[in-house]
């Protein structure tokens, strides 16, 4: 019977493949992250551009004319009816944050009351006024009272016993 050395088995991973896999990896995962970190852009809404502003002659168009040229308003003004608002926005939200408008324009077009074209307004971003509609609290009545002020206002009010008269208010 013949022998012959066997020869030593070689591990699945050799170390200079670990590393590459390793490499490789890392690269994956840094790759993903930025790309999660990267903002999502949505543009909303719609403002008319030079060429079509350009045609709108004041004191000669009127809303009949400004409809058929820009199209519907973004909004009307709420009281008469004297201002178009013609509004475009650009939103960005990374990951989980919230939304942020990174900008806006805002074409407004100001009618008389013969329904023609006064003027013309162009409004941005830093223009703007954020109104809180909505904000989420409760108003409460009364006073309101500090951290402090919560934590030390019933010193010297026990061990007076009970009140004989257990109504509210008196």
């Amino acid at each position: 019977m013949k022998m012959t050395a066997r020869r030593p088995v070689a591990s699945p991973l050799r170390p200079h493949t670990a590393l590459r896999n390793l490499v490789l990896g890392a690269t994956l995962v840094a790759g993903l992250t930025m790309a999660a970190c990267s903002p999502t852009v949505s543009q909303r809404g719609y403002v008319p551009n030079e060429d079509l502003l350009k045609e709108i002659r004041i004191g000669i168009d009127n809303k009949d004319s400004v409809l058929t040229t820009f199209g519907s308003p973004s909004t009307v003004s709420t009281v008469d009816a004297s201002s178009w608002y013609y509004i475009s926005s650009i939103h960005e939200q990374t990951a989980f944050f919230a939304e942020e408008a990174v900008d806006r324009e805002i074409v407004a077009v100001y009618f008389d009351e013969n329904d023609n074209v006064e003027k013309l307004g162009y409004y941005g971003l830093e223009d703007g006024k954020i109104v809180n509609f909505i904000d989420r609290e409760t108003p409460t009545r009364g006073k309101e009272l500090t951290f402090l002020q919560q934590m030390f206002g019933n010193i010297g009010r026990f061990g007076q016993g009970a009140r004989p008269d257990p109504t509210p208010g008196r």
